[in-house]
């Protein structure tokens, strides 16, 4: 297996951050391959089902149902993906432990088709990236695609149920008997999602033109991704699919569609879309999306308190009445894109620093820092700021100000992402960043 020398090359500190929840491999390793024909038997009756959302069709609702785990790899299949899996980048953007990693992997792509799933994959990542916020902050993603080469090309359930094709992560349309749901064995994902240096976001892309796709959201990895999503190579609306997905995995946003008109009684919820709470009470209470209260949303109509989501009809508000959420093909609302804003931020801060935190910096040695394309730089000296060097992302204690009187003075760099679209005080705290040296001349 051959992965891209400079990716490898680095240490995540987020893969590290996981190592101590390896435990969490034995729920994948209990999670039995979801082919179009398991659902019935297949073969996992001991481990718990696993929750997936899936779609019926571009501007619907999802839902939601429960398929059978995986069962753990064989020795054979291990053999199989140790020797396959070859990482190629799409977009590299900066290092990986700095940016937001999207890793594609294909399945339903013979060896001669893995060119074709490069391109698909830029395809989809171009149609995602389009979708705000992605579009604004696209400088923040790298994106990785993994081959995985399938005996046959296409999936199973493509285009009747009783297609069957052999493939490298067992897509397959049809899933637990629903036509449109698109599962994958996830232990097999997590297998080939692996061998990317830091996943941060897994999308499975199978070679269909046909409409389907699902969310694995109850899935936390090893690897340190949370859920995997699916969705159809070339079919148009499937990049929704996909950004529906990330909503979920990145910013923690609840589904804002109901089911019927049960009511919810249970206590506030976590998620920043949704609130027991009325318009007037948030407001008084300053919680949840009252910063955004009566503003004009880019998905129609203005922020307030809209009854159903979270699969209930009634006793929960949602800020909008129809966004991404709720309805494939709208956009983000504004809390929603807040709460992507400040998930694309958790895995690539505004400030990292290059020149090392950790010894004393002495006559003319360089202070380098890297900062995202929104983030305005600033430097201080004791506390006080050098307005000179306002902007700069490579600085010398000279150029700072910074007293030759033999004393360690302490040097700061400051970022911040000035933007609009982030008003609550726990995002607002992931645009800020700052690092410290001790320097003396």
């Amino acid at each position: 297996m051959r992965r891209h020398a400079s990716h490898i090359s680095r240490i995540s500190r987020k893969r590290l951050a996981v190592a101590a929840g390896v435990a969490l491999a034995a729920a994948l390793a209990a999670t039995a391959p979801v082919a179009a024909d398991q659902g019935k038997d297949g073969g996992a009756d001991s481990a718990d089902p696993v929750e997936v959302e899936y779609f019926n069709g571009p501007d619907s609702h999802p839902r939601h149902t429960q398929v059978p785990a995986s069962a753990p790899l064989d020795r054979k299949q291990q053999a199989t993906i140790k020797d396959d899996g070859d990482v190629l980048p799409i977009v590299e953007a900066g290092p990986s432990d700095t940016k937001v990693d999207v890793v594609f992997i294909g399945d339903g792509y013979t060896a001669a088709q893995q060119e074709d799933f490069h391109a698909d994959v830029r395809t989809k990542w171009k149609e995602m990236a389009a979708v705000e916020p992605y579009a604004e902050y696209e400088d923040l993603f790298n994106v990785w695609a993994v081959d995985a080469h399938s005996q046959q090309s296409g999936v199973s359930g493509d285009p009747t149920s009783d297609v069957r094709k052999n493939t490298a992560l067992d897509s397959a349309f049809f899933c637990d008997d629903i036509e449109r749901l698109l599962c994958v064995d996830t232990n097999k994902v997590e297998a080939y999602a692996s061998k990317a240096a830091d996943p941060d976001l897994v999308i499975v892309l199978s070679n269909s033109t046909k409409y389907g796709g699902a969310g694995y959201n109850a899935i936390t990895s090893p690897s340190g991704y949370d859920g995997i999503g699916t969705a159809s190579s070339d079919h148009p609306d499937s990049d929704q699919v996909a950004v529906h997905e990330t909503g979920h995995s990145l910013g923690k946003l609840a589904d804002e569609y109901w089911y019927d008109d049960s009511s919810y009684t249970g206590p506030e919820p976590g998620e920043p879309n949704l609130t027991k709470l009325s318009a007037d009470e948030m407001a008084a209470r300053k919680t949840k999306w009252h910063n955004w209260l009566g503003q004009e949303s880019p998905d129609g109509g203005k922020v307030g308190a809209y009854e159903g989501g979270g699969y209930h009809g009634r006793g929960v508000n949602r800020p909008t009445e129809d966004s991404i959420m709720r309805t494939l093909g709208r956009e983000f609302n504004l809390p929603g894109r807040e709460a992507m804003i400040a998930g694309f931020h958790k895995h690539a801060p505004v400030l990292t620093g290059v020149t090392p935190t950790d010894r004393q910096l002495r006559g003319t040695e360089r202070m380098r820092v890297e900062a995202s394309s929104h983030a305005r730089v600033r430097w201080y000296v004791d506390g006080r700021e050098a307005r000179q060097a306002r902007g700069e992302s490579s600085v010398t204690p000279g150029s700072l100000g910074v007293p030759a009187d033999g004393q360690a003075h302490t040097v700061t760099a400051r970022a911040t992402d000035p933007t609009d679209a982030v008003r609550a005080p726990e995002p607002l705290r992931l645009l800020t960043g700052s690092l410290s040296w001790q320097v003396m001349r």
